[in-house]
């Protein structure tokens, strides 16, 4: 006869050596947080950026974007000899680069202005002869000129055609 607190103990031997049930693994061991030292509960001083100045570089050859005194986009670039001659501007400014002198011009569309006052004109001419015509193949004629006059008027009273027509001039 076996007594029943020793199978108390066999069940609990049991229990410890069986293999898991179909590949489950066993969970891992809890570990305990390691403790944090004191020192670290006090707080830490802010990080700050630092300027480092850097010396200019030797130019290498690229291009960029930027813009001009004007302020209009312009196209730059960097190039290995002109940063030579730039450093010899910039010692001696009275000099100019290779004795040319800067350009201004002016866009001048009076010529396009007059040329479309002159088909406003016609247009009104042709309407008050129109209006005082009488004869049916003349009304007709008229009507024609007058739409040949608006198209064009449509066509040219414009500032794309103002700005592709204008006359260029140096200051």
């Amino acid at each position: 006869m076996n007594l029943i607190s020793g199978l108390t103990s066999l069940a609990a031997q049991a229990a410890k050596q069986t293999a898991p049930l179909g590949g489950v693994q066993t969970p891992p061991e809890v570990q305990q947080p390691a403790t944090e030292p004191q020192n670290e509960l006090q707080p830490k001083p802010p990080v700050y950026d630092e300027y480092s100045p850097v010396e200019k570089s030797e130019p290498i050859g690229q291009y960029w974007l930027g813009q001009d005194e004007e302020g209009q986009p312009k196209v730059y670039f960097d190039e290995p000899k002109a940063a030579e001659e730039n450093e010899d501007k910039a010692a001696a400014p009275e000099k100019k680069a290779g004795g040319k002198k800067e350009e201004k011009c002016i866009g001048s569309t009076d010529k396009v202005d007059r040329e479309i006052e002159r088909l406003k004109k016609r247009r009104e001419a042709l309407e008050q002869q129109l209006a005082a015509a009488t004869d049916e193949s003349e009304i007709k004629n008229l009507q024609n000129k007058l739409k040949q006059v608006e198209s064009e008027l449509a066509r040219k009273d414009n500032d794309t055609y103002r700005r592709s027509h204008m006359q260029i001039s140096e200051l």
